[in-house]
């Protein structure tokens, strides 16, 4: 697979997340542009895991915020932001969250 269908994957489900980091890992030559995405991809996943675990904590104690629940679109905006930018090969963080993996998950090289 190419380098941009990879970093695409990497943002649909964490089946094709897997699948890009093991054809990355064998890879002969690494690209820097799949462990961007990979990164990307795995952070905004975490984030809307524990996003999504909170709110409904939340809304299980207070049923009247349930209404916070809408929030949880800005995950699916951000999801196809970085699915725009893995398609134009661009390492561009996502909005509010992105800068804060550009530098973590260190297994992931």
């Amino acid at each position: 697979m190419s380098n941009k269908t990879l970093a695409i994957l990497s943002y649909v489900t964490i089946i094709g997340w897997i699948i890009a980091l093991v054809q990355n890992n064998s890879a002969a030559e690494k690209s820097s542009l799949v462990k961007y995405h990979l990164r990307q991809g795995l952070g905004l996943a975490i984030v809307s895991i524990i996003f999504n675990v909170a709110l409904t904590i939340i809304a299980t104690v207070v049923p009247s915020l349930a209404i916070l629940g809408l929030v949880g679109y800005a995950f699916l905006v951000f999801l196809i932001i970085g699915i725009i930018n893995a398609s134009n090969e661009v390492e561009k963080p996502l909005p509010l969250i992105g800068h804060l993996f550009e530098d973590k998950f260190a297994f992931i090289s």
